[in-house]
């Protein structure tokens, strides 16, 4: 059976500092999930754990009673709203999320590709060309992937988000440096923890010519039998309209079906 799409397990609400957009509240995403048939939904605001150190000073009024202010969730028949975050991995490593806060979490998401956070996300070095670039990339989600952590409950944030470089050209020779062989042994560790594959919808926005670059990565991670996701990574309402036709092109260019879904 095709993929049907009935989840979003990235969404911002007004709490998170890139959004603050007063008509991005849990009960406006409530009713986005109503309109468009989603079963799942889940609120991940951007957030730090302040007993943890390495907070960057844009994440670290981001804590975890900043974004307990969105509970409790409204609800609504036939839909699971759920509590979760985007937290942060910076350059050394440090992942800005406790074990008490985890559990407290129904959804992690990591990204591993918010390279414009210079210096805080990564050394400068690591940025100074397309390889070195590529280089990060793969180091990052390797480290992630031989950590202890709850994978089942975890989703690897916009795999191949435009702020890995935003000038286009740099971006796709940097995801074109990345090796069949490399992809294959990070996405097979990927599937033996189980942690899930996020189909973001920025992702889904590459031009037609830029499909066989774009897709790669994700060809790859379903041969290895990961298990995918969708992410509107909304910010506002606007971004919520138009997620599941941007979720449709990419879950048919890559032919999932309903085995290749995630599933909290």
């Amino acid at each position: 059976m095709k993929y049907v799409i009935d989840n979003d397990l990235h969404i911002h609400s007004q709490l998170s500092s890139c959004s603050r957009d007063p008509e991005q509240t849990p009960q406006r995403i409530l009713q986005y999930a109503k309109d468009n048939g989603l079963s799942t939904i889940c609120l991940t605001d951007h957030f730090w754990d302040s007993s943890l150190e390495g907070a960057s000073n844009w994440y670290a009024p981001q804590d975890f009673a900043h974004i307990s202010a969105s509970r409790p969730l409204p609800q609504a028949e036939g839909i699971r709203f759920l509590f979760g975050c985007e937290t942060e991995m910076n350059r050394f490593h440090t992942i800005g999320i406790s074990k008490r806060c985890m559990d407290e979490m129904d959804f992690i998401i990591v990204p591993t590709t918010h390279f414009h956070m210079k210096d805080y996300t990564l050394f400068a070095e690591q940025i100074a060309s397309p390889q070195a670039r590529a280089a990060a990339w793969v180091e990052r989600l390797a480290y992630l992937l031989h950590q202890d952590l709850p994978f089942r409950k975890m989703g690897v944030a916009h795999l191949l988000c435009s702020l890995i470089c935003r000038e286009r050209p740099i971006f796709l020779e940097t995801i074109s440096a990345l090796s069949d062989d490399t992809l294959h042994s990070l996405f097979r560790r990927a599937a033996e923890v189980g942690i899930g594959i996020e189909l973001n919808s920025g992702d889904c926005t590459y031009a037609d010519g830029e499909a066989e670059i774009v897709l790669r990565p994700f060809r790859v991670a379903k041969e290895e039998g990961c298990k995918f996701y969708c992410g509107s990574d909304a910010h506002k309402p606007a971004d919520l309209d138009k997620a599941k036709a941007r979720f449709q092109r990419v879950v048919d260019a890559l032919e999932l079906e309903e085995s290749d879904k995630f599933r909290i």
